[in-house]
């Protein structure tokens, strides 16, 4: 990961500030919406996906209820989680640790720590942003000898996640949208055959199994 990467994710950031923060309604009326674009910059490629589910028969304050519980995202979360633990709170703002698993051709363990911050904008809406603090590639996970790199090294299958989500109670249940975008390596020459299904598709498929497993848990509950 080089400098020149990191400034272009943070100008992306900062472009799209402006429009991730908008209060908005969530429209969508369907179980499940997905939309991406990709951009390409020095060294890395930004993934910008957004999805929304619809919850029947939850409540807005039970939904912010398992999001935050974030000792649990372990089971909530699986298998992509594999650890998780709450390492601080101050009001709305927490500070979570996560062990991700990402598994496509090869096995990569992450070990990340987030802020997540929730604002109420209205009696039955909140909005959240959650931005990685650290990202940590861990050697032979669960083994004898496992090993963090330092960040920014190892097969940069992810540097930067921030998720900014939106949830409003209405029609019988609760829509959830989250809009996630994330940092990785570009592909490198000669080895595209490996790694492009992880870069390309890593980003969409994990957005798609956070919404759908927090709907899932919800409906259980």
């Amino acid at each position: 990961m080089k400098p020149d990467t990191i400034r272009a994710f943070d100008r992306y950031i900062s472009e799209a500030q402006p429009r991730l923060t908008r209060v908005r309604e969530i429209r969508e009326r369907a179980v499940e919406r997905i939309g991406a674009g990709k951009a390409e910059v020095p060294g890395g490629l930004i993934h910008d996906w957004v999805g929304a589910v619809f919850i029947p028969g939850t409540t807005l304050e039970k939904t912010l209820v398992l999001v935050r519980d974030y000792d649990r995202h372990k089971q909530i979360y699986k298998p992509e989680v594999i650890d998780s633990k709450l390492l601080a709170r101050d009001g709305d703002t927490y500070r979570l640790h996560l062990r991700l698993l990402k598994e496509k051709v090869i096995t990569v363990a992450l070990n990340t720590e987030h802020e997540a911050r929730y604002y109420r904008i209205g009696p039955k809406q909140v909005r959240s942003e959650s931005v990685s603090t650290r990202i940590a590639e861990v050697e032979r996970a669960g083994r004898p000898g496992e090993r963090e790199k330092p960040p920014g090294e190892g097969h940069g299958f992810l540097w930067r996640l921030h998720s900014y989500w939106q949830f409003e109670e209405r029609d019988g249940g609760v829509y959830v949208e989250c809009e996630a975008i994330s940092l990785t390596r570009n592909v490198p020459p000669g080895l595209g055959w490996v790694i492009e299904p992880v870069i390309r598709n890593l980003p969409r498929e994990s957005l798609t199994n956070t919404l759908r497993a927090t709907r899932e848990a919800l409906r259980e509950k």
